[in-house]
């Protein structure tokens, strides 16, 4: 049975250079569910696939990594 990935894309606000990037992702990486993380600097955009994963679940770890979701 195939699973069909969600992806869903977050805007996060605080992100200054390489080392917050890699914070986030490590992080979000964590979450239960997510297979796949892209997070580009310029734009504070937040791209995340998986599967079963939540919306607060990744807020949470963004908030980890000391940085917030933008609503």
């Amino acid at each position: 049975m195939a699973h069909t990935l969600e992806q869903r894309t977050y805007t996060v606000t605080g992100m200054t250079c390489d080392h917050c990037v890699l914070s986030v992702t490590e992080e979000v990486s964590e979450v239960a569910g997510v297979s796949q993380v892209e997070v580009d600097l310029a734009s504070g955009r937040l791209t995340v696939a998986g599967e079963g994963f939540s919306d607060d679940d990744v807020a949470a770890a963004v908030d980890e990594a000391g940085y917030e979701v933008a609503s």
